[in-house]
């Protein structure tokens, strides 16, 4: 299996259990790994033989910003399930969500979860 990374995709949202992040939203940072089969790709040198990256980048962005959720784990679990959906040339994602201004009193780089997600998993 081959991989494509998208690392530090840019986004602004709504998540979070507390009221003003909810309010006033803050920004995500996504690191994006996609399995896939890159072999015709890398025999053709076509780009519809590939993973299309704005479309993946499109649909992170749009899960991402489209509803509110409390936990990051639901908006990762949404967001890599839309990928799933907008290219069907990648069977597994991973997904690394950053939440760097996370409202908690200490001094941290950021929280994050990560997550693995398989085509098969879809609904």
């Amino acid at each position: 299996m081959d991989r494509i990374y998208i690392k530090g995709l840019d986004v602004f949202a709504y998540h979070g259990v507390m009221p003003k992040e909810k309010r006033d939203g803050q920004r995500f940072v996504l690191d994006i790994t996609l399995d896939c089969d890159l072999s015709r790709a890398g025999r053709t040198d076509r780009l519809e033989d590939t993973v299309d990256y704005t479309a993946v980048m499109d649909a992170a962005v749009q899960a991402m910003t489209e509803n509110s959720y409390d936990l990051i784990e639901r908006a990762a679990s949404r967001t890599a399930e839309a990928i799933l959906r907008a290219e069907e040339k990648v069977e597994r994602v991973t997904l690394c969500l950053r939440k760097p201004e996370a409202p908690i009193d200490k001094i941290f780089d950021y929280v994050a979860v990560e997550i693995t997600r398989e085509r098969k998993d879809i609904v």
